[in-house]
């Protein structure tokens, strides 16, 4: 098959989507598929192109064997609604008027939403070029915009509700990452025949264990101590604050240390408040390559993963999760529904109540203090993600959907 992949981030930009349609892009070619990646110039979180890149329009290159057709995107670092909004029109248009000229034939091509308005020119192109129009939804759009109130025009979320809704029509597969948003869906009267459930996974033979580095954790001051970290977006939905309320339900512990990992547009929030707080035990560090993260993760000693405790948020499968057991990282999951379920099921962490400092100050203690049983729990959740969520097994169920929509 010759498939095209259409999204907006796209490595070397570091993230949970850019790794996960790499990922898959990188597997489906090792099937033996040729595939190709419509993308915009990388800006991704800091709002700002990156230099090699910066004053051109259209790009093309290959990135482990991957051909990337680039395209122009407005980028800022204002992250108000109206800028964000035209960062997202600007690559939904750039893509269809200038991708579409380097881009062939396709047999498939796999639309990546969010940003919900690419999924027209998701649909257009595969007009254009012949193809069957996959509609990807890794965030229910503009149903989460609204629930975290940064969307509140009624005319436009009325606007943006009929383009989601069209796009789950004219699609020949709609792919959900979480067992909710299939769910939701389909409760909206699609055809569920067609609603499929593509679950984030992990490359296990990247994220290990014996990735741990104990020159890397006396470079970032952990010897010693017992490490916490949250590597990822720094954003609204996280809710990241509670972590730094439970640091400072713990600052007495002078052998346990907070750290973050990432960019985001909460991050100089955070800072400022771990700064006003005068806490000593939480470190921030910028986002880091791709390449070093799985020596980061494995060096630590346990995650805490939160999510606002919102009800939209019960169906998340946070794709930082998946990284953290393939490392055999005891987890602290501060989310409920899938994601609470699923550590549950593999005894691979603690799970508490969202936005609950004094609960994550507990689990962190209790990880801390019985180091047999934080061990056993890494141990679970590695052979729990092996068995469930390796990429290769889940790039197959894809697979398998797409050569079943060419035969037909």
């Amino acid at each position: 098959m010759k498939i095209l992949f259409l999204t907006q981030y796209c490595p070397p930009e570091v993230g949970a989507p850019q790794n996960r349609i790499f990922e898959f892009a990188r597997m489906l070619k090792k099937f033996g598929h040729e595939v190709s990646i419509l993308t915009a110039m990388p800006n991704y979180p800091k709002g700002e192109i990156f230099d090699e890149y910066k004053g051109r329009k259209t790009w093309v290159e290959e990135l482990e064997g991957i051909r990337i057709v680039r395209t122009s995107i407005y980028a800022s670092k204002d992250k108000s609604f109206t800028k964000r909004l035209r960062n997202y029109l600007s690559f939904t248009f750039s893509s269809l008027l200038q991708g579409s000229k380097y881009i062939e034939k396709q047999d498939v091509i796999i639309t990546e939403s969010p940003p919900l308005f690419l999924g027209w020119s998701g649909y257009v192109l595969s007009k254009l070029k012949k193809a069957k129009f996959i509609f990807n939804v890794s965030d229910l759009w503009p149903e989460s915009a609204v629930k975290l109130g940064v969307l509140n025009n009624k005319l436009f979320i009325k606007m943006s509700t009929w383009l989601e809704e069209f796009c789950y029509r004219k699609a020949a597969a709609v792919t959900g990452q979480t067992r909710g948003i299939v769910d939701n869906i389909v409760s909206r009267g699609f055809d569920k025949n067609k609603v499929h459930l593509i679950t984030n996974g992990v490359d296990t033979e990247f994220f290990r264990r014996e990735n741990r580095s104990e020159d890397l954790r006396k470079e970032l001051n952990i010897d010693g101590k017992f490490a916490v970290c949250y590597a990822g977006i720094h954003g609204l939905a996280q809710g990241l604050e509670v972590i730094i309320e439970a640091a400072e339900r713990l600052k007495e512990y002078e052998d346990i240390r907070f750290l973050f990992f990432g960019e985001g547009p909460e991050k100089d929030k955070l800072i400022a408040m771990v700064r006003e707080k005068g806490l000593k035990n939480v470190d921030f560090h910028p986002m880091q390559p791709k390449a070093k993260m799985p020596a980061i993760i494995a060096s630590m000693d346990a995650t805490v993963i939160p999510l606002k405790k919102l009800e939209l948020f019960k169906g998340a499968l946070p794709s930082k999760m998946f990284e953290a057991l393939a490392s055999e990282l005891p987890i602290i999951m501060a989310v409920e529904g899938e994601a609470k379920e699923l550590i549950d099921r593999a005894q691979a962490g603690i799970t508490v109540e969202p936005e609950n400092p004094e609960a994550v100050a507990q689990a962190v203690l209790t990880l801390y203090r019985d180091y047999d049983k934080s061990r056993e729990m890494g141990r679970y959740g590695r052979r729990y993600v092996m068995e469930n969520y390796s990429r290769d097994a889940i790039t197959r169920k894809l697979e398998t959907i797409l050569l079943d929509l060419c035969r037909k």
